[in-house]
């Protein structure tokens, strides 16, 4: 490793700071989220963080040590929205899995910034809430009668198809929210410029023709519920009738 690369670390694996004075780093992590949501990961800051809290920057140093273990924590904290249900018997498997989807989905939506933070922290989180979570629909894919070595590749392949059009989703909503608009309106603004540069491309013309009196948000539920459908019955072929 070249003398000037800093190892990897994470916050998971050293132990827990005293709680020191008045602080304690489930304040931090909560403003952290409020900040977030407001504002992005751009502007997220130590410095920024301690000020909207009342103190200096040095405080909250005492409970994380840097801005990535900050990001873990507040990423594990938002995987504690979900309710994963436990896992079901028999065919009831897919319901739950997909329950569990849509809650996924919900929360990346809810907070956009965390869609690019999911990959930065790494394919394995070790945060309790996300343990959890990964357990619980480990538990799903094992009651649907999954071999033990296709268990993880089941939860794997899902989680891949919730995160990355989550991911795509939050982008563009981020966009739109930059831009002051509604969703519909800005989708409305757009259709001009849309039909021009689809002028020689029916197929294009002819998708978005039959979607015109839809509302965004529906088509977007209702492209990740096709994905999700077709991923599950993929899965669902896995098994052994």
């Amino acid at each position: 490793m070249p003398a000037d690369e800093k190892p990897s670390t994470s916050v998971w694996t050293r132990p827990r700071p005293r709680q020191r004075e008045h602080l304690t780093r489930e304040q931090i992590v909560a403003e952290a989220i409020r900040l977030l949501d407001a504002e992005g990961v751009g502007e997220l800051s130590m410095r920024k963080l301690g000020t909207r809290m009342g103190t200096a920057a040095t405080s909250l140093y005492r409970h994380v040590a840097n801005k990535d273990e900050l990001i873990e924590l507040v990423v594990d904290e938002v995987y504690g929205e979900l309710d994963v249900p436990t896992a079901p018997g028999g065919t009831r498997w897919r319901a739950a899995v997909t329950r569990t989807a849509t809650e996924l989905r919900a929360m990346t939506l809810r907070h956009p910034w965390i869609a690019p933070e999911l990959g930065q922290v790494g394919l394995v989180h070790v945060g309790p809430n996300a343990v959890r979570m990964s357990s619980a629909l480990l538990a799903q894919f094992e009651a649907a009668g999954f071999p033990a070595h296709e268990m993880d590749q089941a939860t794997g392949t899902l989680m891949a198809y919730v995160i990355g059009i989550a991911t795509t989703e939050a982008a563009y909503l981020s966009q739109i929210a930059r831009s002051g608009k509604t969703e519909q309106e800005w989708v409305t603004g757009l259709r001009p410029a849309f039909d021009d540069a689809t002028r020689e491309h029916p197929r294009l013309r002819a998708g978005s023709s039959a979607q015109r009196d839809a509302h965004p948000q529906r088509i977007r539920d209702d492209n990740f519920a096709y994905g999700l459908d077709r991923v599950l019955d993929g899965l669902t072929a896995r098994l052994t009738p």
